[in-house]
C-alpha cells in the first residue's frame, strides 16, 4: 500500500515504475510478434484440412508460453538471466550465449518501445483508470505494428478484443463518451472500407487489407469519432513519406506492397495521448 501511495503522489516515480514494467512487457510482445502469426498459420492449415476432408497435420504444442524461447540457430533454451529486457542483449553484445550467433537488435528495440510508450502513458494520464486501459492499448499497437510489418497481417485475435475493450472503457467516458466511441468504431471501419472499394474500382486492384479497417475501428472506439481525422492524417502522411523513401532506397516498383498498419498504430497512440488537444488546436473547439 505504501508503494501504491508513493506512485499516486509521486509522478516521476510512477513514470519510472511504469516504464520499467513496459520493458518487461516488451519482452512478452516479442513473443507475441513472433509466435502469433505462426499459431494463426497452424490454425489455417487445420481448417483447410478439415474442409478438404484430409487428416489435419499432427498438432504440436505451440502457443505464447510453450515451448520455452530458444536460440533459433542452436535451439538452446534461453535462461532467465539472459532474458532481462535490453540489459541481457547488451551484456551478451547481441549474440547467443551458447553459439555466438547474432541476435537481432529488434528484440531490445521492441522492449524499449514497450517502456517508452508505457512511460508516455503514465506521464499523460497519471495514476488513474485511464492509465491502466491506455497501457493495454499502447502495447497492443506495438504488437500489431510489428506483426503487420513482418507478415502484412493484423490479427483479429488482437484487433477485435481491442475494439470491444475500447467501447467498454468508454462506457464510463474514460477517453470519449460512449456515443462518440460507437460512432468512432463504425466510422473508422467505414472510412477505410470506402477507400478500399474506391481504389479497387479505379485501379482494378486491392490497396489495403480488411485488417486495416478493423484496426482503425478499434482506434475509433477508444478515441471517439472526433479524433479520427488526426489518426488518418498522421498515419497517411507518415506512410506516404516513409513509404516513398523505402521505395526510393530499395529501388522497388510502385506495385510493392507496404503495410499500413504500423502507421495506423502510431497514429492511434498519438491520438490517444494528444488527440483532443490536436483537434482543439486545429478547429478551435472540440466537436460534441
Amino acid at each position: 500500500m505504501e508503494f501504491l501511495d508513493a506512485l499516486r503522489t509521486n509522478p516521476p516515480l510512477l513514470v519510472t515504475a511504469v516504464a520499467l514494467l513496459g520493458l518487461c512487457v516488451g519482452s512478452l510482445l516479442n513473443v507475441v510478434i513472433h509466435r502469433l502469426p505462426k499459431m494463426m498459420e497452424a490454425g489455417w492449415r487445420e481448417e483447410c484440412a478439415a474442409l478438404e476432408g484430409r487428416e489435419p497435420p499432427a498438432r504440436v504444442t505451440y502457443n505464447l508460453f510453450t515451448p520455452r524461447s530458444a536460440c533459433p540457430a542452436c535451439g538452446t533454451p534461453i535462461k532467465a538471466i539472459h532474458n532481462i529486457p535490453v540489459a541481457s542483449w547488451m551484456a551478451l553484445r547481441g549474440r547467443c550465449a551458447k553459439c555466438g550467433v547474432r541476435i537481432s537488435a529488434r528484440y531490445p528495440l521492441v522492449e524499449l518501445l514497450g517502456g517508452l510508450v508505457a512511460g508516455l502513458m503514465a506521464w499523460r494520464f497519471g495514476y488513474s483508470p485511464q492509465l491502466a486501459f491506455a497501457l493495454v492499448f499502447g502495447w497492443a499497437m506495438i504488437a500489431l505494428a510489428f506483426i503487420d510489418f513482418d507478415t502484412q497481417l493484423l490479427p483479429d485475435d488482437i484487433t477485435l478484443p481491442l475494439l470491444w475493450l475500447g467501447l467498454l472503457a468508454n462506457m464510463a467516458g474514460t477517453y470519449a463518451d460512449l456515443p462518440s466511441a460507437v460512432l468512432g468504431a463504425a466510422g473508422g471501419y467505414l472510412i477505410l472500407w470506402v477507400v478500399y472499394w474506391a481504389f479497387r474500382l479505379l485501379a482494378k486492384k486491392e490497396g489495403m487489407g480488411f485488417g486495416d479497417f478493423k484496426l482503425l475501428a478499434a482506434i475509433g472506439a477508444w478515441t471517439g469519432w472526433q479524433v479520427l481525422p488526426v489518426v488518418i492524417l498522421a498515419s497517411a502522411s507518415l506512410g506516404a513519406v516513409v513509404g516513398s523513401l523505402f521505395l526510393w532506397l530499395s529501388r522497388k516498383g510502385a506495385d510493392t506492397r507496404i503495410p499500413f498498419g504500423p502507421y495506423l498504430a502510431l497514429g492511434g497512440i498519438v491520438a490517444l495521448l494528444w488527440g483532443r488537444e490536436l483537434v482543439v488546436a486545429w478547429l478551435g473547439r472540440f466537436p460534441a
